[in-house]
């Protein structure tokens, strides 16, 4: 998936995209700190469904959300999943995801307001969304994903 080519600026956003089920699902790349292949966590007792549990990178302790338990979406991958991990905040978040697609960089000016269900996710969990060719991209909004 190619890129818009346009000037980076105050009124575009780059967004890193990945899978998360058949659904396209972006962050924002400004809060990206690197992508990673799945590897084994230690799970967190009593902690909700949607925490996979725990990981050390580097020594920094890394909390990993399950992004399709989250969104409530089947998972679609027969491949080994993969990892975003972005700093929020001073501290670093996991999301596991499908697949990683590309970076796109959109114009803040096309991105709408989520409706409250997007291909069966909670709009809630989305800042807003992007018409990218035939597909939506929700783009992530990682405070309402970890509130």
């Amino acid at each position: 998936m190619a890129g818009e080519l346009v000037a980076v600026g105050q009124s575009t956003m780059q967004v890193a995209c990945v899978y998360v089920g058949r659904m396209l699902c972006g962050f924002d790349i400004q809060h990206v700190q690197e992508i990673k292949k799945y590897s084994e966590v230690t799970s967190v007792p009593l902690s909700s469904p949607d925490i996979r549990g725990i990981m050390n990178l580097r020594g920094q302790i890394v909390t990993l959300v399950d992004m399709s338990v989250k969104l409530a979406i089947p998972t679609q991958t027969n491949h080994q999943r993969q990892i975003v991990i972005v700093n929020w905040e001073g501290e670093y978040i996991g999301f596991l995801v499908d697949n990683i697609s590309d970076v796109l960089t959109v114009q803040q000016r096309h991105i709408l307001p989520p409706p409250s269900n997007i291909k069966g996710a909670q709009g809630k969990f989305f800042q807003g969304i992007y018409h990218f060719k035939k597909e939506l991209l929700g783009i992530i909004d990682i405070d309402a994903v970890l509130s």
